[in-house]
């Protein structure tokens, strides 16, 4: 495995890589849902390249950039096991020469209006822009996301058609805790008491699904009692909303839904959707 730092050498590397290259973008602090992302691509790419790199521009005044977890020594071990071919550590310099104050921004409207995006301006703007940069670099032919993040697949997914991207972007889907709390690098901020509640999450989602699978569709009580069950477990609820699968608001026809959820438990902010298919009313 290698690790590379400088867009140089990164360039300079893929000049001579053959066959297919699958891309990993990460934050680092890596655990057994970002290790499903690198497996995934194994499977399906002749090399790998994993980015580790704590992305400024997503995050909002007063969020966690200087605390969010970094945990490079670990990563590094990990990916290597895995079999990673490289990594891909760059410096906030690196990426952002002139200190992010570049006038080209990456925004993908409409789907980056709502859900997380209604409650953290920009964030989607910085994940759009920094990805946009590492598939300019690393010019992967399959770039792998988690659908925890689902709205961020979306968004990833829309930027790809509308720039006319050639890159195959893959879903890989949750992964959780026996308990089936998502896996999250926010998970460690969690307190022993918070941890235990925190599954909450996903079984006000789980609850929702199966009502929806039995046939209700007034939709706004679902909402409505999910983000009851949230509060009881003693989450702050940014949000619970049914969506169809392309994240619009469903109707009467709808055939696949989404249901998304996300709450702050003390200093984590938790995210987690789940998908299910029914029968039109």
């Amino acid at each position: 495995m290698e690790r590379l730092t400088t867009a140089d050498a990164l360039a300079a590397w893929r000049d001579d890589a053959g066959g297919r290259i699958g891309l990993v973008p990460t934050m680092g602090n890596l655990h057994a849902g970002h290790m499903a992302l690198v497996a995934a691509a194994r499977a399906r790419c002749d090399r790998v390249v994993t980015s580790i790199f704590v992305n400024p521009l997503q995050f909002g005044p007063g969020e966690d950039l200087d605390s969010y977890p970094r945990t490079l020594a670990a990563d590094l071990a990990a990916l290597e096991t895995a079999g990673v071919d490289v990594v891909f550590t760059p410096s906030v310099e690196t990426m952002y020469p002139d200190g992010g104050r570049s006038a080209t921004r990456v925004q993908v409207a409409g789907v980056t209006d709502i859900l997380c995006g209604a409650r953290r301006p920009g964030h989607f703007d910085g994940v759009a822009t920094v990805v946009a940069k590492l598939f300019n670099l690393v010019r992967p032919d399959t770039a792998f996301f988690g659908e925890k993040d689902y709205q961020q697949l979306a968004v990833i997914r829309q930027m790809v058609a509308d720039l006319c991207m050639n890159i195959d972007i893959a879903g890989v889907p949750i992964e959780r805790e026996a308990d089936g709390l998502a896996l999250s690098s926010r998970n460690g901020y969690l307190s022993a008491a918070e941890r235990r509640r925190a599954p909450a999450l996903a079984a006000a989602l789980r609850e929702c699904v199966d009502r929806l699978a039995a046939g209700e569709r007034d939709f706004a009580a679902l909402e409505r009692q999910g983000t009851a069950r949230l509060a009881e477990a003693g989450f702050d609820p940014d949000y619970f909303e049914i969506r169809s699968a392309a994240l619009t608001p469903p109707d009467a026809g709808t055939r696949v839904f989404r249901v998304l959820a996300a709450g702050h438990l003390g200093r984590a902010r938790l995210i987690d959707n789940m998908g299910v298919s029914a029968p039109p009313r």
